[in-house]
């Protein structure tokens, strides 16, 4: 049994934040209701790396976090699909959402409404800036609240200024914190019987993200420098030159560094390490580079990475995705999962699931990403909605 069995999620989400939470519920067990409008599906499906499945409003884009969930086409804008959507809150146990302003709330479902209806709900609420302070009211994607964090300021030297972080790590770090709370608030109301509103803010997101460095700068006041790929104090804590690339190591502690110096036959400067207090370690960063770079040129990256692994020091050649996921530590785990019935060959036959996995009823994905209200007809009838009643929504266009 998943951990999520039996519950019942509403998602009215789009882009990556919102449906990246509801796909890590989905993974888990639990019964993802995807509710678009009709005319305006999730923005996302027309996104991504294969023109002919942007046609079809099946983009990769989507395809990367809506698995597992079942999808239905409704029109919120009519009394008759307000009412189709009061009685699936009549009957669920988490409603998330993440469309901007109050937009829900002036069509009648904002958390006071919807708690009206099933005060046992969950209603969980992605925004850019969270719903309290002086920039409730803006709008935000990734690159935004990268901007407005630090988290350019911080991220890397280069001419041009600041430079964003090229995957979208603030809307999926997002939706992993919308899951935890969820999760957290399905736990709590076993215990209290109460409903929860959840406050998620891509903005606060983001500052977890940087946890460290937010404390640093709250202790001292002063702003992290860019480094790079270069520590700024720790001399093998950098990427380094090799015979054919990149590599990077991960000498953080004074032993880390003297295990390396002793594999690299430096055996006099190891002993000098190992003596050395942390806080002075710093004093001898640029001479110390000098000569770890010195050894790496002799050698691939690959090569290195093999050979100080294996005397445990951390190391990685420098690898493209493609690269990546050819590999077979990233094959051996359960982190990407076939697509159960994958047939379209233009578009991928295994997904990205989840960064975990159980013992036992862990996540898994056990049902491909839904066409535009792919499930339509099946999600009424289970609201006892008769063929009669599905076939005249139908034809009022309430539902596709």
């Amino acid at each position: 049994m998943k951990p999520l069995e039996g519950v019942r999620v509403l998602d009215l989400t789009h882009v990556l934040a919102g449906p990246f939470c509801t796909f890590q519920l989905a993974v888990l067990g639990a019964d993802v209701i995807k509710i678009e409008a009709p005319d305006r599906p999730d923005m996302t499906r027309v996104e991504g790396v294969v023109p002919e499945l942007n046609a079809a409003h099946y983009g990769t884009y989507f395809l990367a976090q809506n698995g597992g969930k079942r999808a239905l086409a409704l029109d919120l804008t009519t009394e008759a699909g307000k009412q189709v959507m009061r009685d699936l809150v009549n009957g669920a146990d988490v409603l998330v959402q993440n469309y901007a302003g109050d937009v829900l709330a002036r069509l009648g479902f904002g958390a006071e409404d919807c708690h009206a209806i099933n005060p046992r709900l969950i209603y969980c609420q992605l925004t850019g800036f969270g719903r309290t302070g002086p920039k409730a009211a803006d709008t935000a994607y990734d690159i935004v609240v990268q901007a407005y964090s630090g988290i350019m300021a911080g991220n890397v030297s280069h001419p041009d200024g600041p430079q964003r972080v090229g995957p979208p790590m603030v809307d999926y770090g997002t939706g992993a914190q919308a899951a935890l709370a969820v999760v957290a608030a399905v736990l709590q109301r076993e215990r209290t019987g109460k409903g929860q509103v959840i406050d998620v803010s891509m903005l606060d997101s983001a500052m977890m993200l940087m946890s460290a460095m937010v404390t640093d700068c709250l202790t001292d006041g002063k702003r992290p420098e860019p480094h790079g790929n270069a520590h700024a104090k720790y001399a093998g804590y950098r990427t380094f030159e090799t015979a054919d690339g990149l590599l990077m190591v991960g000498c953080y502690t004074n032993d880390q560094l003297a295990r390396l110096l002793d594999h690299l036959s430096e055996p006099a400067r190891a002993t000098e390490v190992r003596a050395t207090p942390r806080a002075e370690i710093a004093a001898a960063i640029e001479k110390d580079a000098a000569l770890l770079q010195k050894h790496f040129l002799a050698r691939p990256a690959v090569e290195w990475e093999h050979r100080l692994n294996a005397v445990h020091v951390p190391a990685a050649r420098v690898r493209h995705l493609d690269e990546a996921l050819a590999e077979a530590q990233i094959k051996a785990r359960a982190g990407i999962q076939p697509v159960p019935g994958a047939s379209d060959v233009s578009g991928p036959r295994s997904l990205p699931v989840a960064g975990f996995s159980f013992a036992h009823g862990g996540p898994s994905l056990d049902r491909a990403p839904p066409r535009v209200g792919e499930q339509s007809d099946e999600i009424l009838a289970e609201l006892g909605y008769s063929d009669e009643r599905i076939g005249a929504l139908r034809s009022g266009k309430v539902i596709m």
